[in-house]
């Protein structure tokens, strides 16, 4: 096999094989190294509309629009004694045949979707193929080490290495990067349901987030195949309290906490298998190194209560790609070349991120922000969507008249070579 390419690219998820569909279809050699084997388990399944753009640079909308996924127009909030607000269309906004159409996805099906894509535009993918450490010269990352499936051990060199490795922060938990957010350390306790009710209609692929008590919220995401995933994310202090710990018992007892989900899932049946997740949110301080760069969840991943996740995996693997083609058009992968790339991510997630703490103030009502300034539904629903590059300073100074909004937390810079040294 060969060792040497232009682009080794760490996991094959959303970001990885976004990236590496970019690049190889630059024409640029990538090798995407990935840890499992597709298709895998993998939780995350509601897109947002702006994953349309990323989507739709690497060629996969008609692959989605050809797949039996959940068609998704809009997010709906419901209170604990089941009261349903106005749905939140995002055909109010954009195009209903394009944007504002989504989907509700079943991940082990999108990712080989998205996998294949990579491998259709030219990138080298391996499976089963674990990543044990960065090849460094010189302070500089060089390659890979990795190890097959059969347990031989080799070494792969690139100028420049993609850090796509998801939860896992491959580079920024070895090089002491990582960094929680102060505040957003929630848990997630989560199942799925056969034939839970659905909503008419236009609502049927409707993504809902049902409150309990303490700023905890039931997600119920309609699939295909009448497969519901459906879980609760709270506090873990809430959610253990009276010494509970066991994942099957603490959801059924949240059930009991708001009527629509207790009504919707008394029409259905869990499949039986009961997943449990802590510590969401957390971010790198950086997002380059020489030789190196990181998208995706390695980078940054906030919360889950607005299904940015992938959106900001796809959006990240679109924009890196294209920064890291250019830099080797130019012969120039210096860290501050991707400057602009971090400090647009950072905008975008430092964004989303207001709206989520405002989202879990006990004080905080979207209702009431909007009928104190009914412009701001507008605004509301444009982040919620995903359109989170622009300027809400208004909508800003809106929320900021009901309930505190936290500063932006430094991450997401490049580590320019001489700071490296100096450290």
């Amino acid at each position: 096999m060969p060792n040497n390419y232009d682009c080794i690219v760490i996991g094959g998820g959303p970001s990885g094989s976004s990236a590496s569909a970019i690049l190889a279809e630059y024409g640029h050699r990538v090798l995407v190294l990935e840890r499992e084997r597709f298709p895998r388990y993998h939780i995350g399944e509601s897109l947002i509309p702006f994953t349309f753009g990323p989507l739709q640079r690497i060629g996969m909308i008609p692959k989605m629009k050809g797949s039996q996924f959940v068609k998704k127009y809009s997010v709906t909030f419901v209170q604990p004694d089941g009261r349903r607000s106005q749905p939140f269309y995002f055909f109010n906004r954009y195009d209903k045949e394009t944007v504002a159409q989504t989907w509700q996805v079943l991940r082990s099906e999108f990712d080989q979707l998205l996998l294949d894509n990579a491998r259709e535009k030219g990138a080298e993918v391996r499976e089963e193929t674990t990543v044990n450490r960065l090849l460094m010269e010189d302070d500089r990352v060089v390659g890979v080490e990795a190890t097959d499936k059969s347990g031989v051990t080799y070494e792969v060199r690139a100028p420049i290495t993609l850090d796509c490795s998801g939860k896992e922060a491959f580079a920024s938990n070895r090089r002491g990067w990582r960094l929680r957010d102060p505040y957003l350390n929630k848990i997630a306790v989560w199942t799925y349901y056969k034939g839970s009710k659905r909503e008419p209609d236009i609502d049927e692929g409707a993504t809902t987030v049902a409150y309990v008590p303490d700023k905890g919220w039931f997600w119920h995401i309609p699939q295909h195949n009448d497969m519901v995933s459906v879980g609760v994310v709270a506090e873990g202090k809430y959610l253990t309290r009276d010494g509970v710990k066991d994942p099957r018992e603490i959801f059924h007892r949240e059930v009991q906490q708001n009527e629509w989900i207790k009504s919707h899932l008394a029409l259905g049946a869990s499949t039986g298998d009961y997943f449990i997740t802590s510590e969401y949110s957390r971010h790198s301080r950086y997002c380059s190194a020489p030789g190196l760069l990181l998208l995706g969840d390695a980078l940054a991943f906030l919360d889950p209560v607005f299904s940015s996740g992938v959106m900001l995996a796809l959006k990240s693997g679109h924009l890196g790609a294209e920064a890291v083609h250019e830099a080797l058009v130019a012969g120039d992968l210096s860290p501050a070349r991707f400057a602009p790339y971090g400090a647009t991510l950072r905008q975008g997630i430092e964004n989303m991120r207001k709206l989520v703490y405002a989202f879990y103030d006990p004080n905080f009502s979207f209702r009431e922000v909007i009928q104190r300034y009914p412009e701001a539904g507008g605004q509301i629903t444009d982040c919620l969507s995903g359109d989170v590059n622009k300027d809400f300073s208004q909508l800003w100074a809106w929320i900021r008249e009901f309930v505190p909004l936290p500063d932006d937390l430094p991450y997401g810079e490049p580590l320019l070579e001489t700071a490296e040294k100096a450290a």
